[in-house]
């Protein structure tokens, strides 16, 4: 099933990846929220929501291009490791906090390309 339908119809290719980043982490932002407040069921959707807009990053024939391979073994890595993380063992040792300090930068960058 398709969380996001109008992003998915090809609207998500026309952010830069910076700002599908920045989405991406808006969601793990809420993830964790959620997760915090104790609400799973919530933490969970904010979850699949960014695991949908993780996919959506990855098919994205801009970060496919030769010349960026290095971005989408970044968008790849990231994604197993979030995995890792909210649904497996955290082999990679991350946490709530490493992961809004991760986030951040895309945000604070697609910030200011923005004008805000």
């Amino acid at each position: 099933m398709i969380i996001h339908k109008e992003l998915a119809a090809g609207r998500w290719f026309e952010f830069s990846l910076m700002e599908q980043l920045a989405n991406i982490g808006s969601e793990i932002e809420r993830t964790i929220k959620w997760k915090r407040a104790g609400n799973l069921k919530y933490s969970n959707k904010a979850f699949e929501r960014a695991l949908e807009l993780f996919y959506l990053t990855v098919e994205d024939p801009k970060n496919r291009e030769k010349q960026n391979c290095w971005k989408l073994k970044e968008i790849l890595r990231a994604r197993e490791a979030l995995i890792d993380y909210f649904l497996g063992d955290n082999y990679y040792c991350t946490s709530d906090e490493l992961w809004k300090k991760y986030f951040y930068q895309f945000n604070y960058v697609a910030a200011i390309r923005a004008g805000r």
